[in-house]
């Protein structure tokens, strides 16, 4: 018989009960994520109440089925629904639920969340008393119908994605009004039902159980099969499943999610380096399907909430002595934190970083020297592009950078085509329409990514910044038509095969194959000298 799945809480329960479950805790047993989670609210930092499933869940196919029951997890969620008042399924004060993966070491956008569990027929009109935001409530159903459906039923998203194009005829999401949204959710539920044979689940206990099941099974995912062996790690580690209370940055112009680093992870500035989405959820900013604003529209709008952030990133960063990459959501101006991690970060970044950190005081000369031990001149130098006439070159278009460098290569879409001319040879630019987790295989076949949509901070691009890839995201002016192998950019068609530069040092696309030279950083290197020469 299978041991008890281990069940820690965070943020809710009496001291007492913190205590008898947290004693054992740490990031082998509860995961990275929500490891980490368990040290913000420790900090005090704003973190949503939550409960943890521990990795030896995702042992075998007897334990993942025994941690989806409810009798695994049904003291926790009482636990739970008493610190907020709110229950699951009620509804009157319906509790709603994030359900998120989170294995020992960080595997960004590999497994799979679902957000907004809980949501049904019963529950809507008691959400709608909640929050008095009609536009709020059937925003949140419709997606969770649709990531429910991809995630759970394993229907193909381009279904619901159609639907969703379809009513909007062109203008963003979030243009729509509570009653397009709802039109949108019965087609949604329509669509569900016709494409997985059965209604979509109306009991949220059922919702729960289904989710977490997903979530484990993602474990097996191609893509986190394929993240682990690029990253040689052991299959054997497992994931742990977060079950978090929901906040809301979908609630209109004062809410929204977002995703940062607390240093540039691209050069290693020391300043906030933040992508955020105004009226959205967190999977809208890390998928990879949306493009982001910077922190500038975050700060003019709500200076309340980019003060608790900056003042929040400082913390992170005294307690964990090393830039941190975290995710957060403001929901009518106030804060809430949801995860935190070491940040992926360029050689040159990791340099600077570990350097500036010992001068802050924030970590020792020991600590420095062993983060920057295998950066050498080769390591930090970069190409940079250059005109070899000196006249000004003409880019193509500009597009936002996720990681610095430049990378030229011929055109290809998919993983067959990066692949094949990879090993014929070719260096290989891949093109695609949305940043996304799934291309982890094509990525590392090729020397660079350029996306028409997504945001630097999503979870494709943090992959191909450790990967070493350079990656502009965002490039509206790209058009892509697969069905052809083709893509336009302005007024310049191009074909599967034909040359493009990715300078991702200053963000611009040059057709053809521009003249770089290779550039190294002097006074880095010479503070680094200084570093290693006195251990």
């Amino acid at each position: 018989m299978s041991e008890p799945t281990p069940v820690y809480l965070i943020a809710c329960g009496d001291a007492a009960q913190r205590a008898a479950q947290t004693a054992t805790a740490s990031a082998q047993t509860m995961g990275f994520k929500a490891w980490n989670l368990l040290r913000m609210a420790q900090l005090q930092l704003p973190v949503p109440p939550a409960f943890v499933l521990g990795t030896p869940c995702c042992a075998n196919a007897d334990t993942r089925a025994q941690a989806a029951q409810p009798g695994t997890w049904q003291t926790a969620l009482h636990t739970l629904q008493a610190q907020l008042g709110q229950s699951l399924g009620d509804p009157r004060k319906p509790l709603l639920l994030s359900v998120r993966s989170g294995a020992p070491v960080s595997m960004p956008g590999m497994m799979e969340t679902l957000l907004n569990i809980g949501l049904c027929e019963a529950t809507v009109p008691g959400f709608l008393r909640q929050s008095g935001n009609p536009r709020l409530v059937w925003d949140a159903y419709r997606r969770l119908v649709a990531t429910y459906g991809e995630v759970v039923a394993g229907l193909d998203p381009r279904l619901f994605e159609r639907e969703a194009e379809a009513l909007a005829a062109g203008r963003d999401e979030r243009d729509l009004d509570f009653a397009e949204l709802r039109t949108l959710t019965r087609r949604y539920l329509a669509v569900y039902a016709q494409s997985a044979g059965q209604a979509f689940p109306q009991d949220p206990q059922r919702q729960l159980s289904e989710a977490i099941a997903a979530v484990l099974d993602s474990w097996q995912s191609a893509k986190a099969r394929e993240y682990r062996r690029v990253n040689q790690l052991s299959d054997d580690m497992g994931t742990a499943v977060t079950v978090q209370a929901m906040v809301f940055g979908n609630t209109g112009g004062r809410s929204g999610a977002g995703v940062g680093f607390t240093r540039d992870p691209a050069t290693g500035e020391p300043h906030l380096w933040v992508d955020f989405l105004f009226n959205a959820q967190g999977d809208d900013v890390v998928s990879g399907r949306r493009s982001a604003h910077g922190h500038d529209e975050l700060a003019q709008v709500m200076p309340l909430a980019w003060q608790a952030l900056q003042d929040a990133a400082s913390q992170l960063e005294h307690a964990f002595a090393d830039m941190q990459d975290f995710e957060f959501t403001v929901q009518d101006g106030q804060l809430f934190m949801l995860q935190t991690r070491n940040g992926k970060r360029t050689p040159q970044a990791a340099a600077r970083i570990a350097l500036d950190m010992l001068d802050e005081g924030l970590i020792y000369a020991d600590t420095a020297r062993l983060r920057t031990r295998h950066l050498d001149a080769q390591a930090l130098a970069r190409s940079k592009v250059v005109s070899p006439d000196g006249l000004p070159l003409t880019p193509l278009a500009r597009a936002a950078t996720a990681c610095t460098g430049v990378a030229i290569g011929e055109i290809a879409f998919d993983l067959e085509r990066a692949t094949a001319r990879q090993a014929a040879g070719a260096s290989v630019i891949l093109v695609r329409r949305d940043a996304e987790t799934s291309d982890i295989a094509a990525l590392e076949a090729a020397q660079g990514l350029l996306t028409q949509r997504g945001a630097r901070t999503s979870h494709a691009a943090v992959v191909a910044r450790q990967l070493g890839k350079v990656c502009l995201v965002g490039c509206s002016e790209l058009q892509l038509d697969e069905p052809q192998h083709s893509l336009r950019i302005g007024e310049h068609t191009l074909q599967e095969g034909d040359t493009l530069t990715l300078d991702g040092n200053e963000g611009l696309i040059y057709q053809g194959a521009v003249h770089t030279v290779v550039d190294e950083p002097v006074d880095l290197l010479a503070r680094l000298a200084a570093l290693h020469a006195h251990p």
